[in-house]
């Protein structure tokens, strides 16, 4: 009788959960009250991955994820850029190919002259990414094997960045929904999580701003924020409604709605380095998954740093910039600013050979940069405030000397300077003096002091952030969307949300007692005035 009226009393709750029989299966054991037997009945979850943005830096906080799930046996297909070289036992690559139209890398020439607006060009530029990525992975091979595949997904694993154009596909397949960004969230993530978007305190994305911003720095937060929110609905919203329903049919909602469908937000920040946010419990921080356990260093490496008596220095500007198209002027200053140095330094620099390179500077094409920020004789690392890096610094416990030239490294630069373990040379001011005087700032004690301590706190959680992640991808699949997790406020409009409506009325109320009172005064006053003419 209980297992009965648990059943007739959880229907109810449970109205609009996407039912796979796996979740019947678990629905069946909880009334039964027997819920290992039958969950281990239902076997591995199949898991499908979409990631049709082409930045391998992305996929770097995508990949330890579809690999944790497949090491943990459920059944991963992936469709991306990225295949992997060496994947594990239940981890299928689906590549998606023929897109030279999209970039992977970027030349610093771009950022020669940056502008009040310039984060309105990149989100430009984010728009035509979006566009391109979203139509060329539509009529890619490896989304038509996915979709001609039998059976169906128990749970969809998504980038949502500059496109929401996957929702569709996710429409198509009827699976439940979990986002990530590998940056903090957009302007335009927070609604459809139902979580507060406060320009007061939370910087946007391509905002060089910390969580401590004067006036002028929320005002231009604030309008900025809200501008960039509305263009992605005005523009990103319906270019990716006309490829989708062309693809699948006009019976397909907008993708401005099929969002609201997101069961989870998996986010590639940490509240020690980009600070505490007021977030609900569907968005869960995973900042610095993809550090791995370290490996052994190259032997050159190795006897560069363990030698080091003075310590060493990183410079490295990520995967997407390439250091050697600096203009001659910012190469030659970072060059002379080295040579002054105590230090060693160790550089990735894309080509062979680096005109008047001094004796203390090594150059190289690719570095295991974890593994080498981790070293102990390592003092400062000197980046372009990727995220990535930023977050292998917060691990590491190291100084950073950060200069960022577009999207969120922005906002991960102020965040580094408002922890007290960055400072920031800009871009357009890169030369022999400026280098050296950000160098000598870093290499204070104080920013070592800073660095550790946000280190501790990014090393001490309750559970491993890729754990984290495995059991809530579970739990999302298992309860088929996690519907007791949405909050109410997904389906709010915004004028709803803030209490817009309820501040109007009370200002029409107080403007009617104050119009009353006006009245009121006026009426007698101008009969106190006429009786007075009277009289005299």
């Amino acid at each position: 009788m209980y297992s009965l009226n648990l059943v007739s009393r959880s229907s109810a709750v449970l109205q609009g959960t996407m039912w796979s029989p796996r979740v019947v299966l678990l629905f069946l054991a909880l009334a039964l009250g027997q819920p290992d037997e039958l969950v281990e009945a239902a076997g591995p979850l199949k898991v499908l991955g979409l990631f049709p943005h082409p930045g391998v830096s992305h996929f770097h906080f995508f990949h330890p994820i579809m690999k944790g799930l497949a090491e943990a046996g459920h059944d991963v297909s992936v469709v991306s850029h990225f295949p992997d070289k060496h994947p594990v036992a239940h981890y299928k690559d689906f590549p998606l190919t023929g897109m030279d139209k999209l970039t992977n890398s970027v030349d610093l020439k771009f950022f020669e002259k940056r502008t009040f607006y310039s984060h309105f060009q990149e989100f430009f530029l984010l728009y035509e990414w979006g566009k391109q990525s979203c139509n060329l992975t539509l009529r890619s091979e490896a989304l038509q094997q996915i979709l001609r595949r039998p059976g169906r997904f128990d749970v969809i694993i998504m980038e949502q960045f500059n496109t929401d154009c996957m929702m569709g596909v996710a429409h198509k397949l009827q699976a439940p929904v979990i986002a990530l960004s590998s940056c903090v969230m957009m302007p335009w993530h927070y609604e459809r999580m139902g979580a507060p978007l406060i320009p007061s305190h939370i910087p946007a994305l391509f905002m060089a701003q910390s969580q401590h911003m004067d006036f002028g720095g929320r005002l231009a937060n604030w309008f900025s924020t809200h501008a960039l929110n509305w263009m992605y609905k005005l523009l990103s919203v319906p270019a990716a409604d006309a490829m989708v329903q062309y693809k699948f049919g006009h019976d397909v909602p907008s993708v401005g709605e099929l969002v609201k469908n997101t069961s989870m937000f998996f986010v590639n920040q940490h509240y020690s380095l980009s600070g505490p946010k007021v977030t609900p419990p569907n968005v869960i921080e995973l900042g610095g998954i993809h550090i791995q356990k370290s490996k052994p260093l190259p032997a050159d490496l190795q006897s560069i740093l363990d030698n080091a008596e003075e310590g060493v220095i990183l410079i490295s500007w990520g995967s997407m910039i390439r250091a050697n198209s600096l203009s001659v002027a910012k190469r030659d200053g970072i060059v002379r600013a080295v040579a002054r140095l105590k230090q060693k330094v160790i550089w990735k620099w894309e080509n062979e050979t680096l005109p008047n390179q001094p004796s203390n500077m090594y150059i190289m094409k690719w570095l295991p940069q974890r593994d080498i920020l981790c070293h102990p004789n390592v003092k400062v690392f000197m980046s372009h405030g990727g995220l990535m890096g930023t977050s292998e610094a917060a691990y590491c416990g190291v100084p950073v000397v950060a200069t960022p030239m577009y999207g969120d490294q922005f906002v991960n630069t102020a965040a580094l300077v408002e922890r007290g373990m960055g400072t920031i040379l800009n871009f357009e001011d890169i030369g022999e003096n400026t280098v050296m005087r950000a160098l000598k700032k870093a290499l204070d004690k104080k920013f070592h002091d800073a660095a550790k301590a946000v280190s501790h706190s990014f090393h001490h959680r309750p559970q491993q952030a890729l754990h984290t992640a495995i059991w809530w991808v579970e739990h999302v699949a298992h309860t088929g969307g996690a519907p007791l997790l949405k909050p109410s406020a997904v389906e709010m409009s915004r004028f709803v949300y803030y209490s817009l409506d309820v501040y109007a009325v009370l200002a029409v109320v107080l403007g009617s007692i104050i119009a009353s009172w006006v009245w009121l005064l006026r009426h007698c006053c101008g009969s106190s005035a006429a009786q007075k003419t009277k009289r005299d």
